[in-house]
């Protein structure tokens, strides 16, 4: 679909985007300062917008340890409503129709539902007909920190013909190259490290390896943690790698969720030349694959989306493994202890993700 600027020039659209942003918002007082003065801060929107003078201010970062230590990017309001602008009414009409429908993550009616669905699929079609299942599960190194924006704005502007639109893309994927970026990382890094130092904290070497190996933005590289626009150009990165597989590999058992990508197939030694393959056309696109890549045989299990996938005598069994099932009852726990508003929703949800496996013991064994 050939999308233009003046897309989103639109006073409606602004509005229309806010609200949606104000009901997935948890930050109150964020709304509360942007809505004194609403309809200034709509038109100033839309004039920064019109006049081709928008920029990206700076982001608020902030450090979260839960399931691990990551960075977080937070933007102000202004930024956050020109994110979503863009995502909704440029980058899923331009963008979206171009994946592959096994390219699950972050899409509507896709997500993890449509992962686990995949998984289950592949691994029940091939087991039908063959003896042996592998699985070749790749994981890309630092992803959203190694998308090399030269080689994303080259892709874009294949897919997005006008200039302006991929001016202002450009402001937004450019801006993490800012020195204040990493100089607040390291700030955020080092604070922490004395807090846990000062409480001693359990666990405290590994706490500080984990800290000490964040990862920081090199310039012309990397995508902002938490932007609604990154989300979508991440899936979009490596669309060209999920078509290569598909049609140039002939992998018909394949699915990707954002950077975890699975090939499924009977002969474990094709699966070790798509490997190689692989490797070199990701190379192309400036990045390379984990240590937690390899090739599992499906008998003996394969974690994927939090659950573990295995056969046993040709029947998938799906298990939970047991670092989600202590991250379940955890958070569990924390919301129950706060008397938290969303406790029940919560616990619906976990429950809803528990009885997609085969551990329904585990739901009556743990009182939430």
């Amino acid at each position: 679909m050939a999308v233009c600027y003046e897309d989103i020039l639109s006073i409606d659209k602004i509005i229309e985007v806010y609200k949606n942003i104000r009901s997935n918002t948890c930050h109150k007082e964020k709304l509360v300062r942007f809505e004194l003065a609403f309809s200034c801060n709509i038109v100033k929107v839309f004039d920064s917008l019109k006049s081709r003078k928008y920029f990206h201010h700076r982001y608020n970062l902030f450090l979260i340890s839960k399931p691990k230590y990551r960075i977080i990017m937070s933007e102000i309001m202004y930024d956050k409503i020109v994110n979503h602008l863009i995502s909704k009414y440029i980058l899923i009409p331009a963008l979206i129709p171009k994946l592959i429908e096994m390219n699950v993550a972050t899409r509507v009616d896709k997500g993890t539902k449509a992962g686990i669905y995949y998984t289950k699929k592949y691994i029940n079609s091939l087991k039908q007909n063959h003896d042996k299942v592998y699985a070749l599960k790749c994981d890309i190194s630092k992803y959203f920190y190694n998308i090399n924006h030269e080689i994303l704005l080259d892709k874009l502007s294949k897919d997005i013909k006008d200039p302006e639109l991929l001016s202002l893309i450009s402001n937004i994927v450019y801006s993490t190259d800012e020195q204040y970026v990493n100089i607040n990382i390291d700030k955020m890094i080092q604070k922490e490290i004395s807090r846990l130092m000062s409480i001693k904290a359990p666990d405290l070497d590994n706490k500080i390896k984990q800290l000490t190996s964040l990862p920081h933005y090199e310039k012309g590289k990397g995508l902002p943690i938490g932007n609604e626009t990154s989300q979508i150009l991440a899936i979009y990165y490596l669309n060209d790698l999920d078509h290569y597989i598909k049609e140039q590999l002939k992998i018909k058992c394949y699915v990707r969720y954002m950077d975890d990508f699975i090939l499924f197939h009977h002969d474990k030694e094709y699966l070790k030349e798509c490997l190689e393959k692989i490797k070199l056309e990701l190379s192309k696109v400036k990045l390379t694959l984990n240590k937690k890549t390899q090739i599992y045989d499906l008998d003996k299990g394969m974690n994927f989306l939090g659950y573990k996938f295995k056969l046993n005598n040709k029947r998938l069994i799906i298990l939970i493994n047991n670092q989600t099932k202590k991250r379940l009852k955890r958070k569990l726990k924390r919301l129950k202890n706060q008397n938290a508003s969303n406790y029940d929703n919560v616990k619906a949800s976990y429950k809803g993700y528990i009885m997609k496996a085969h551990c329904k013991g585990f739901l009556y064994r743990t009182k939430f």
